[in-house]
């Protein structure tokens, strides 16, 4: 029998050299493992043996130490042994060579006081006085749950490489217990979140059946796309749970898988939760759009080398479905059934039936993409899918929308924001880098399978080829005249806001006369005069509006909001109406009380001097339009000055 199983990373196999000689030093049965195997199947048959030797495990808990899957099981293995006897920490104990606990997963060990390596009698010490209370060595017990109700699944072969997501889970749901590291007094729910066939219920159900001994009272599952019927087969109405599970007294673990996040709101989703105070709930969901319903756990795509052994063996599989669980899983079957890994990548990216749904005799691919249910969210996919796969910006999306459907690109941005913004709620747009999101090869799979209307879907791509090919040439960069000058500089990325000021600015701006032009012997200089000085302070007020300031641009600076709102102001307007304003005023002050104010103007000798003038202002206000344009997306139409 063993006192102590010391499990560390092979990275620190030279620090941990004299620490396991101290302690055999010290009188204690110490047992390493020289072997360093590797294995994604969990712990192998020999390390199983010797921890049910051992009375208690030493984890040298280095920031390396979560990254080695070996370690990560060991560790697992005694922490539920502990569990199992009511306290976790009786057969782990923790030597954290960092200067934080931060790294330490499960939270009730970061809340541990851990020995330091540098004090190696003190810390012999402690093992040897730990050792010493136990009786005999720990009991390595198969996954199983004392009490489940509503059947017991039995463990998957094919759960692969979500150890640490298994630690997200329990520590999330047991933060309370290490308050003075979490800061929670109290338990909150826990919702795992990702894309259909991510493996959220495989993760719930290998945690409820690992993790069971935390939860004496039982674990109820429950399925939250038929929430009334599951609690009706739990033998009971909600109140008839509340006096079953205050009458066991126990903990309880309540899980609510697929619960319908995308069609209800948050509140009847949290209706949901555990019926008793002594319930830990846990949700499984695809949306990502509500926080408050407790703590997430994200799952992402599993890592290349666990994704490999999933595929069969075979890194092209692997790698044409990113990772894709239930994608992984169904072509690994294939391949052990026979089938050739490349006569299986063809038919991946062949034309009708999907593989995948094929494989499965069910259709596993409209799952996928069955949230998209809106025209912004489809038309967004759409444009993802065309650029695949290459990452999408909100951007991107708008030049593409405003290309195909000929609307202002302010619009078209409104609607691209609107149709990624849920399609990252619903998981089906993930982050890539500096605001780009990345579209799931799996998701682009089934959308190609699924997609309602694949004529726009066309519409869209042809789009994309034609817009932002040429818009990312560095060759053939963008360009704009500034107003008054014949410089050109490449335009700027505005923000929402500046985009916003130079739609509204634009539109006020083509419908004043200046721009609308005058016809000789028509309408009143006076006017013209009041509407000019009311486009300065609708420009000033504008900018007050969106937090936009004024400003005057530097010769090699990229026109802006800003300094087309200068020149605007400043440079055209100002100059024309401080000139103007003061000789007609003085001339209109001489008008006769019996004379029309119009017949008065008619007959001023500098009448047409201003109407000249006037027009004159067309040309530089027509440019500052279109400049105003080029930001804003919008095309009104205003015809070029010759």
């Amino acid at each position: 029998m063993w006192d102590v199983f010391l499990s560390y990373s092979r990275g620190d196999v030279e620090r941990v050299r004299p620490l396991a000689r101290a302690l055999r030093d010290g009188g204690l049965e110490v047992f390493t493992d020289e072997t360093g195997v590797e294995s994604f199947a969990g712990i192998s048959a020999t390390i199983r043996r010797e921890l049910g030797r051992s009375k208690a495990l030493l984890a040298f808990y280095s920031t390396g130490y979560p990254e080695r899957e070996a370690c990560q099981w060991e560790l697992t293995t005694a922490y539920l042994a502990g569990l199992g006897e009511g306290d976790p920490r009786r057969r782990v104990m923790v030597v954290n060579p960092e200067r934080t606990a931060d790294h330490i997963q499960p939270v009730e060990l970061r809340d541990a006081r851990h020995a330091a390596p540098d004090d190696l009698p003190a810390l012999v010490a402690d093992v040897r006085a730990h050792v010493a209370r136990l009786d005999g060595p720990m009991t390595v017990a198969r996954p199983g749950v004392r009490h489940w109700l509503l059947g017991t699944p039995q463990p998957r072969p094919d759960f692969l490489g979500r150890l640490f997501e298994l630690w997200q889970v329990h520590s999330a749901l047991h933060a309370h217990a290490a308050p003075l590291v979490t800061g929670r007094a109290a338990a909150h729910a826990v919702q795992i979140r990702g894309m259909a066939g991510i493996g959220k219920t495989l993760l719930a159900q290998e945690y409820a059946l690992r993790f069971g001994a935390a939860y004496p009272g039982g674990v109820c599952w429950v399925d939250g796309e038929a929430y009334e019927d599951s609690v009706r087969a739990l033998g009971a109405g909600a109140g008839g749970l509340f006096a079953y599970f205050d009458a066991i007294g126990e903990p309880f673990l309540w899980i609510v898988d697929a619960a319908p996040a995308h069609r209800l709101p948050a509140r009847d989703i949290a209706a949901m939760a555990a019926p008793h105070p002594l319930g830990h709930t846990l949700f499984t969901l695809r949306g990502r759009a509500y926080d408050t319903l407790g703590t997430p756990v994200d799952l992402g795509p599993l890592d290349a080398p666990h994704a490999r052994v999933l595929a069969g063996g075979d890194e092209a599989l692997a790698d044409a479905v990113g990772g894709h669980p239930l994608a992984l899983g169904l072509l690994g079957r294939a391949v052990r059934a026979g089938h050739h890994p490349g006569t299986l990548y063809d038919r991946l990216h062949a034309r009708g039936r999907s593989l995948l749904d094929t494989l499965a005799d069910e259709d596993v691919t409209g799952t996928v993409v069955r949230d998209v249910d809106t025209t912004d969210a489809a038309d967004v996919l759409r444009c993802a899918a065309a650029l695949h796969p290459l990452p999408l910006s909100t951007d991107d999306a708008a030049h593409v929308l405003a290309a195909a459907d000929r609307v202002p690109r302010i619009v078209a941005r409104r609607r691209a924001a609107n149709g990624v913004r849920e399609l990252r709620a619903r998981s089906l747009l993930t982050p890539a880098a500096d605001e780009h999101w990345s579209l799931h090869p799996v998701t682009q799979h089934a959308w190609h399978h699924h997609d309602p209307a694949p004529a726009r879907t066309e519409v869209l791509r042809h789009a994309a080829l034609r817009t932002l090919c040429g818009r990312r040439d560095p060759r053939d960069p963008v360009t704009l005249a500034f107003p008054g000058t014949r410089r050109e500089a490449p335009m700027a990325a505005p923000s929402e806001s500046e985009r916003m000021a130079a739609y509204d600015i634009q539109v006020e701006l083509v419908t004043r006369i200046g721009v609308q032009e005058l016809a000789p012997g028509t309408g009143s200089l006076r006017e013209a005069l009041t509407s000019l000085k009311s486009l300065i302070d609708f420009t000033r007020a504008t900018l007050h509006t969106y937090s936009v300031s004024l400003e005057r641009g530097s010769e090699a600076g990229a026109p802006t909001v800003q300094n087309l709102a200068y020149a605007l102001i400043n440079e055209t307007i100002r100059p024309f109406t401080s000139t103007w304003h003061p000789r007609l005023a003085a001339y209109e002050a001489r008008c006769a009380a019996d004379t029309a104010p119009l017949d008065h103007e008619a007959a001023w000798p500098q009448a047409e001097a201003m109407r000249a003038e006037l027009a004159a202002l067309r040309e530089p206000l027509v440019r500052i339009a279109e400049g105003l344009g080029g930001i804003s997306g919008a095309d009104f139409g205003v015809a070029a000055t010759g």
